[in-house]
């Protein structure tokens, strides 16, 4: 379920952030675009939770 979450929010993100920068630039929006930037999200912050960031013992 934790990665359905994760996936969802970077496809959200993805989607407001190609949004954005295409207006910005006053070219098409590009649903690849938002595809491609899903997948780079999802695994970064997969890596990130399950191999960069460890809880310390306190």
């Amino acid at each position: 379920m934790r990665i359905l979450y994760t996936i969802l929010w970077s496809f959200l993100f993805s989607f407001m952030t190609a949004y954005v920068i295409s207006n910005m630039n006053q070219v098409d929006f590009s649903m690849l675009q938002v595809i491609l930037m899903t997948a780079i999200f999802t695994v970064a912050v997969i890596l990130l939770g399950e191999v960069g960031l460890k809880e310390e013992d306190a």
